[in-house]
């Protein structure tokens, strides 16, 4: 007979939990390392109760947001190479609606995070109860119906047995290496709180072990084919790249074959910044040397990547006629795009096969090719010299220049965070990255809020490294709670607030498509109903100082010099606050190398608009379809 032990449904899945794991290339870790909570009425007698029945087994962070919880599991999750992962528990209504924007931030990165909501009562006692959203022609439908479309997985479980399936198949896809992302398991308050006979198999240690897929022999053969038959390959290293652990692959096939290798927001540090076959970023947001590789290439070489609209120029950046695509995907999806030849596999074994059959003299592009892009790249490496140096260092700095003032003091032990707004553009043109996981952008969703929860998850993977959030001021009022939670348990992030009063990122673009910088800036509101007053007198440096954090003030590139290094050394959470110039003086990043695009009103009155949209069809006619 089938020996059980008697637990509530919370019980039981706390105590699963914490006995999954996960393994690969030999190396065993913990699945679910810790839970974030916030606590209401639909998950403090459940999940909260079970989380201190089992406090030694299943450690718990408490949390201001619960968008901002999933931030910091989601950084946990990258910084651990998606091996590791946090579940985050809320109550029903607001506390689980609040979960939808950080769980489609996972899902688009591929980044997994057990999401555990309260849910209304499965037996329906008290029909509505407080907080539900009544639906008139379903029953059985929640708020937490909303996190369907952004998780990978998502299951209530409405009676206690059903926990046993639902559980598994949740552990089944945050270990998968395609399909991993937000899972949901929606949780009905009084079925956290019942008690069940659970078998104990169920809380008998279980290791998923995440695969690396090889390359089909036909595909490999395919693809060797089209490398042997380039002139001028480039390659495009994705988020993929890093997820594989595929870095040093990648590093010994560019040396051997000389393919020069771009790499998107996600892929950036695939090598570092001084090898010799790296030419920076891709896209819009990339350097001037890697865009022009790009639109003379005759194969393009995608490993691991999405080819999103940043990265393809909105498809116009591949401009070569005949130009095609040998996509290294461990997704088929990803691995058909652009009608590219797909060669599914991990990164890391795809790459080692690749190098494996054109290995020796079996393929080198010519010298000249090499030439070409290291002597591009070191004009690029001028100019972010330019941008970075302070000829005057008792003013107030531009943005390039607190990134050049940063890039001083760092090594390849520090963790650079950032997410949405003008930095990302400046980082991916001008940051010199010196190991695989310096540089960490968000970028599939671009979340304005996301830098400083994820700083504590990823200082929480990496204790030992130094972790700075670079935030400007309308991502940090987007999101600053965590701040608390960062001086509750003692997390010393180090955070860089950049100061430019409003949305400068959008500002430029509303500027560049006829829309005059309408509400981009944090003024106050003039007469004729624009917000181009005098500057709002908010003391940002005030305010995380009110948090609990250590706030160091610098007027100028001296005294941001020396914040810089005070913070680096510092063993608490430590701000540096800095206002900075405009991004149009003489020492700004270089503008956009290649085309977004962001239509423009078809018909307008204001001369703004009538220009950007002469411009914007010029731009449209050059997009082309790859087939």
């Amino acid at each position: 007979m089938t020996s059980t032990t008697r637990l509530t449904v919370a019980q039981a899945l706390v105590r699963f939990l914490s006995v999954q794991y996960t393994e690969r290339d030999g190396v065993r870790r913990r699945l679910i390392d810790a839970t974030w909570g916030i606590f209401g009425h639909g998950n403090v007698a459940g999940l909260g109760q079970a989380l201190i029945e089992y406090a030694d087994e299943m450690p718990y962070h408490q949390g201001r947001n619960e968008q901002s919880m999933v931030h910091a599991a989601v950084g946990y999750a990258r910084q651990s190479n998606r091996l590791a992962a946090h579940a985050v528990t809320t109550s029903i209504g607001p506390g689980a609606t609040n979960l939808v924007t950080g769980a489609a931030l996972a899902t688009i990165n591929h980044l997994p995070v057990l999401l555990l909501p309260g849910d209304t009562f499965a037996g329906r006692p008290a029909d509505p109860v407080l907080q539900q959203l009544e639906v008139p022609y379903a029953g059985d439908v929640s708020v937490n119906d909303c996190l369907r479309p952004v998780s990978k997985y998502f299951d209530r479980v409405t009676r206690p047995e059903a926990l046993i399936p639902a559980a598994l198949n949740a552990m089944r896809v945050l270990a998968d290496p395609v399909e991993t992302g937000a899972v949901t398991l929606a949780l009905p308050q009084d079925v956290q709180a019942e008690a069940y006979d659970w078998p104990d198999e169920f809380f008998a240690e279980r290791t998923w072990y995440v695969r690396r897929p090889a390359a089909d022999p036909a595909e490999l053969a395919e693809a060797v084919r089209a490398v042997r038959a380039a002139k001028r390959p480039l390659i495009i290293a994705g988020g993929g790249v890093h997820h594989s652990r595929a870095e040093a692959a990648l590093a010994e096939f560019a040396s051997a074959t000389g393919i020069p290798v771009a790499s998107t927001q996600a892929g950036k540090g695939s090598l570092n910044h001084d090898h010799p076959q790296d030419v920076g970023g891709i896209g819009h947001t990339g350097t001037a040397t890697a865009d022009e590789l790009a639109r003379l290439a005759d194969l393009v070489i995608g490993i691991g990547t999405r080819y999103t609209d940043f990265t393809t120029g909105s498809h116009t950046l591949f401009e070569r006629p005949g130009v095609r695509f040998l996509n290294l995907n461990i997704g088929a999806y990803d691995g058909h795009k652009l009608a590219g030849q797909p060669l599914i596999a991990d990164a890391r074994d795809g790459l080692t096969a690749l190098a494996r059959e054109l290995g020796g003299d079996a393929y080198r592009v010519a010298p000249s090719y090499i030439a070409e892009y290291r002597e591009d790249k070191e004009r690029w490496e001028q100019r972010v010299d330019a941008c970075y140096e302070a000829e005057e260092p008792d003013v107030r700095p531009t943005q390039p220049q607190v990134l050049g003032a940063l890039d001083e003091i760092v090594d390849e032990s520090d963790i650079l965070i950032n997410a949405a707004g003008s930095l990302p553009g400046d980082l991916h043109k001008l940051w010199r990255t010196r190991s695989f996981d310096q540089y960490h952008l968000e970028y599939g969703y671009s979340c304005m809020g996301y830098e400083i929860p994820a700083a504590i998850g990823v200082k929480l993977a990496a204790p030992d490294r130094p972790v700075w959030a670079l935030v400007g001021d309308g991502t940090y009022l987007m999101m600053p709670t965590e701040i608390v939670t960062a001086v509750q348990e003692g997390i010393a992030i180090k955070v860089v607030l950049i100061q430019n009063h409003g949305y400068a990122s959008i500002g430029g673009l509303s500027e560049s498509v006829g829309g005059e910088r309408f509400g981009t800036a944090y003024r106050h509101q003039a007469d004729d109903g624009t917000y181009t007053g005098a500057p709002l007198p908010v003391d940002l440096a005030a305010n995380a100082a009110s948090l609990g954090m250590r706030v160091l003030r610098a007027k100028t590139v001296s005294d941001l010099r020396e914040a810089l290094a005070v913070a680096r050394a510092a063993d608490t959470p430590t701000c540096v606050y800095v206002e900075t110039e405009t991004a149009d003086t003489v020492s700004g990043a270089p503008p956009a190398q290649a085309w977004w695009d962001v239509p423009v009103a078809a018909t307008a009155t204001r001369s703004s608009a009538v220009k950007a949209r002469e411009l914007y069809e010029r731009h449209v006619s050059t997009r082309r379809r790859h087939l």
